[in-house]
């Protein structure tokens, strides 16, 4: 019997420590299980922060890129307003070309209009040659701006502003604005209404197209504006009235515009709209055709009927006082009825560019 008792309690013990055994076994298990879920957490942990250092990496980059892309943008639209007025400044487009030289080639020989033709003729060449410009008064900077949706017109102002300082600095332009108070002239050709920009907003172009004119003040001298009925050269309210002003503004202008010149004109429209629309009458091509019938008679009457005047390339007479005559028309209010007339001078310097996507110059338009 005690013999049995001491077999029974040691496999009590046995059976115990077994146990015990698995227990600890069970315990290291279970550690290991942990430490490798902490390992797993801290590979998990170690992803997510290098995952977040790629996207902040990635963030500065694109941030970067934007940064760069944005400088290079700016730097391409400076440069491009720069090149558009030297161009502007010193070569006179193509079709404007064209009408000179039939002028010159219709004047009678060894005549002081046929003189006048030939320095007007030289003075395009030497100023195209030397790249300078074309006459000493580089005149009034108008740009005209019609652009697609989303286009920063205070960045672009200010960037043509800088190019314009530029242009003045290494000779494109003349010191040419000056203050209407005191007379001071600043030197750099910014000022209020100087350059006089106009923007266009149009949802269907898909790029900016730029025009740049410089109109001398000799031609704005003598523009004018007239209000119909004018009684004294019983001119009424229809188009034989509005030739009657137009003629009578040639005649008045003579040689003091520079001429041969080209008539920009508005029928309609207030004092204000009607002298804008007459300039802008003056991007037009000289051999374009108006596509109102009687608009297209009434410029092709008074090129011819101004060209037998006698007054002449600078009012030395001959055969050539207009080289071109553009109109358009506005509504206008029925107590008003005004004919606005923008005198351009043989200087006709006028150029238009369209530009990329990273605002180089993409293609010119005259």
């Amino acid at each position: 019997m005690a013999v049995r008792k001491k077999k029974k309690v040691a496999k009590t013990s046995s059976t115990k420590k077994k146990v015990a055994k698995k227990k600890v076994a069970k315990k290291k298990v279970a550690k290991k299980k942990v430490a490798k879920k902490k390992v797993a957490k801290k590979k998990v942990a170690k992803k997510k922060v290098t995952k977040k250092a790629v996207k902040t990496s990635s963030a500065k980059k694109k941030k970067a890129k934007k940064v760069i892309k944005k400088a290079n943008s700016d730097k391409a639209l400076f440069d491009t307003m720069l090149e558009l007025t030297r161009v502007t400044s010193a070569e006179i487009p193509d079709d404007v070309q064209k009408v000179v030289l039939e002028a010159l080639a219709r004047e009678e020989k060894n005549t002081t209009a046929e003189y006048a033709m030939n320095i007007i003729q030289a003075n395009i060449v030497l100023a195209k040659k030397k790249s300078q410009p074309i006459c000493q008064d580089t005149g009034t900077i108008h740009i005209f701006v019609e652009h697609p949706v989303g286009l920063d017109q205070t960045k672009f102002r200010k960037i043509t502003e800088k190019a314009i300082v530029k242009a003045t600095q290494v000779g494109y332009l003349r010191q040419n604005s000056v203050d209407s108070l005191t007379g001071k002239n600043e030197g750099m050709n910014i000022g209020p209404g100087h350059p006089d920009l106009h923007f266009k907003e149009n949802p269907k172009r898909k790029s900016v197209k730029i025009s740049m004119m410089l109109k001398g003040g000799g031609c704005e001298n003598v523009g004018a504006q007239y209000s119909l009925p004018n009684t004294e050269l019983g001119a009424g309210r229809d188009l034989d009235g509005v030739r009657k002003v137009i003629l009578d503004a040639v005649q008045k202008a003579q040689g003091k515009g520079c001429g041969p010149g080209v008539l920009g004109i508005c029928i309609g429209g207030d004092r204000g709209s009607g002298y804008k629309y007459s300039k802008e009458q003056l991007l037009r091509m000289l051999d374009d055709t108006n596509p109102h019938p009687d608009l297209k008679k009434l410029e092709k009457d008074i090129v011819e009927t101004s060209n037998k005047l006698g007054i002449g390339p600078m009012g030395f007479g001959g055969k050539t006082t207009l080289l071109g005559c553009k109109i358009g028309v506005l509504n206008r209010l029925p107590a008003s009825f005004f004919v606005s007339i923008s005198y351009m001078c043989w200087a006709y310097r006028r150029k238009g560019i369209e530009l990329s996507n990273k605002m180089e110059i993409k293609n010119w338009i005259y």
